[in-house]
Formats: C-alpha cells, sequence, structure tokens
C-alpha cells in the first residue's frame, strides 16, 4: 500500500478537512468590547480610605474623627501591629454607580473652617471619582473640634516617663 498525499487533503479547496466552510470568517466569542464583559465592585472600606486620604492632604485639617474615635485610634496607634487607621472619620455609602460620604474632622485654629470644608469637599470628590469612576452625591462634613496651639494632640506620642 502506497501512501497518497492527495487522500488528507479535501476535495474542495474551500472545506476544511472536516467539512466545514473555509471562505465564512471566526466568529468573535462574547460579543462586545472586552471591558463590559463582566461587573467591578468597589468595598466601603476602599471609598472610605480614598476619602480620608484626600481630606487629610487639604491644609487646615489636624485630623479626622470625634475626641472618643481618636483616642481609641491614638491606642490602637501604638499597638504593635495596630496601624494608624486611614478611615477614622470617615463613613461611605456606596452603590452601583454612585456614593456618598460623611467626613468628621478637626480643624487648626485660625482657619477659616468654610473653606477648609470647601476644600476638603472638592479634594474628596476628585479623588474618589478619579480613583472608582463612581458619582460622589454628597460629601457631608461635620467638624467635632479645633485644635488649638497650646493643646496637647491626642495622635502624638509622648516620651515614657521610666526608661
Amino acid at each position: 500500500m502506497t501512501d497518497n498525499p492527495q487522500w488528507n487533503r479535501p476535495e474542495n479547496p474551500d472545506k476544511d478537512a472536516a467539512g466545514g466552510d473555509r471562505s465564512t470568517p471566526l466568529t468573535k466569542r462574547g460579543g462586545g468590547d472586552p471591558a463590559t464583559r463582566g461587573r467591578t465592585t468597589i468595598a466601603d472600606g476602599v471609598v472610605e480610605k480614598i476619602a480620608g486620604m484626600a481630606a487629610r492632604d487639604v491644609v487646615g485639617v489636624h485630623a479626622m474623627g470625634s475626641g472618643l474615635s481618636r483616642t481609641f485610634g491614638a491606642v490602637r496607634d501604638r499597638v504593635p501591629g495596630g496601624g494608624r487607621s486611614v478611615t477614622r472619620g470617615v463613613k461611605a455609602e456606596v452603590g452601583e454607580s454612585q456614593t456618598a460620604l460623611d467626613l468628621e474632622i478637626v480643624v487648626d485654629y485660625g482657619v477659616s473652617i468654610a473653606d477648609v470644608a470647601r476644600d476638603v469637599r472638592e479634594n474628596v470628590v476628585a479623588a474618589v471619582e478619579r480613583m472608582t469612576g463612581l458619582e460622589v452625591v454628597e460629601v457631608n462634613i461635620a467638624v467635632s473640634d479645633v485644635k488649638l496651639p497650646d493643646e496637647e494632640d491626642d495622635d502624638e506620642q509622648t516620651e515614657p516617663r521610666l526608661q
């Protein structure tokens, strides 16, 4: 028996070896732009971290959170592995395409609270919308305290009394 190379060739040049039509282009799988396939969800904590960092960047913001939360935060900061909480003083509600934020801040004495609040709002909205793509529908700001120049800072670590 001799091998005939033509036995493996399709008789019709427009048909492949399995009999499929070669003249028809391949169809795309999944259909549409790959960027639109699937869903992206963003956790509340992610938005809270972004907003907290953006608010702290504003001149005149001394700290975030109420006196009680800052006290607990100062204790947590001293515990090994506790770390500084970026989300202290920030609460976010995240929907599918929108988010709303509540911030609690402490301002430095002598600054215009209205100007600081406006700057915080602008910085937070810009950062959250740029990084997440979510529409920020509101940023509520509560000023819970004013840091006076002669007040000891709750967040600063003092020298231990014993060495």
